[in-house]
């Protein structure tokens, strides 16, 4: 039992590591994954000055 719990404990750290890893080089090496969606959008606005 222990065993088997010593295991899912190191796959959890491995698992965290990974996504630290991909945080960092990630806009490295896919920058069109972690690039903010550009477009332009125009709307209407109505003051009501008193």
């Amino acid at each position: 039992m222990w065993r088997l719990i010593k295991i899912l404990l190191i796959l959890l750290v491995l698992a965290g590591l990974a996504l630290i890893a991909y945080a960092y080089v990630g806009p490295i090496i896919f920058p069109a994954d972690f690039a903010a969606p550009s477009q332009q959008i125009t709307a209407p606005v109505t003051l009501e000055v008193d």
